[in-house]
């Protein structure tokens, strides 16, 4: 994808460049005030929490881009060291097991730092695409772990409004879709909400194993590009876009043929937060069992310097 493509695509849509100052690297987290954490506190009916992060080196294997490789975890010490009297226990007896774990910062549930992606040599906020060479030196995910987010979240369960178990290979979905499934839901999505978005497409590859899931072409389903979506996006100023899915777009736009062009939309030019890769299929059986489709959201991912994204367990209270 040629950088010229994707600038002509989102030429003329809004920004929130200097929006709060040209220093900021936190974007959308600005939104989250305190009042907007009174406002999630309080839609607490419950007091049901939901950890929404997957499983790091899950014997069924974990979910990320394709060229990522899954995480690796190794027992570094353990009751065999013992055993084979290569370690002997503490002074009292006292005997330990460690690991030790290696991945890619988005190699989970995650959160995507603003200077993840960039095109015209432009990151978030105008910052110059060469701060990033060796780590973020602008826009990277720790500014986002010392904030944290915080506030009101709405579910959108876009399988379960098309009758479906998960959304199929590809497949995709835009502003309408998202209003009338919301509407559908009896749910009043409201500015400065959070919104996640269940696709099931998770479940794929947990139930049916990761050859079906990277079948080529590898295509996600998810939302698809319009300047409608982005101009609510900034209209409703939502500070964080949250799927179960590795991107949280379709990975192919349908209409431009590029790939993942709401990231340069929402989340360079807008700041609109990503957490990706969320496992929401517990938290989507609560709301659908009794209606409350809008919880209090909290996260903060791990506090990376200079990282690029971060790995993260998101809480949804009920």
């Amino acid at each position: 994808m040629a950088h010229d493509s994707v600038a002509r695509l989102l030429d003329g849509l809004p920004s929130n460049w200097g929006r709060w100052g040209s220093d900021d690297e936190i974007g959308g987290l600005n939104f989250l005030t305190p009042d907007e954490v009174a406002r999630g506190l309080s839609l607490i009916r419950r007091h049901e929490p939901y950890a929404l992060a997957i499983t790091i080196n899950s014997p069924r294997g974990d979910p990320v881009w394709p060229g990522r490789s899954p995480a690796v975890k190794l027992m570094t010490q353990d009751k065999g060291h013992y055993q084979a009297g290569k370690l002997v226990p503490l002074g009292g007896g006292l005997e330990y097991a460690d690991d030790y774990l290696t991945m890619f910062l988005q190699g989970s549930t995650q959160f995507d730092a603003l200077g993840h992606i960039w095109y015209g040599d432009q990151l978030y906020n105008g910052f110059d695409a060469s701060t990033t060479i060796g780590g973020l030196d602008r826009a990277s995910v720790l500014p986002l772990a010392e904030r944290t987010a915080c506030g009101a979240a709405v579910l959108i369960d876009m399988p379960r409004f098309r009758g479906k178990a998960h959304l199929d290979k590809g497949e995709t979905f835009g502003l309408a879709d998202l209003l009338a499934c919301a509407q559908a839901q009896g749910t009043a999505i409201e500015k400065h909400d959070i919104v996640l978005i269940r696709t099931g497409w998770l479940t794929v590859f947990y139930d049916q194993g990761p050859a079906v899931f990277y079948a080529e072409p590898f295509l996600e389903p998810g939302l698809t590009f319009s300047r409608e979506l982005v101009e609510w996006f900034h209209d409703m100023e939502i500070p964080l876009l949250g799927t179960d899915t590795i991107a949280n777009e379709v990975t192919v736009d349908p209409e431009s043929g590029l790939i993942l062009p709401l990231h340069s939309a929402l989340m360079r030019n807008l700041g609109v937060i990503f957490n990706e890769i969320l496992w929401l299929e517990d938290l989507a059986g609560a709301c659908a069992a009794d209606g409350q489709y809008k919880f209090f959201y909290t996260a903060a991912p791990l506090k990376v310097f200079r990282g690029t994204g971060a790995p993260v367990n998101p809480i949804a209270i009920r």
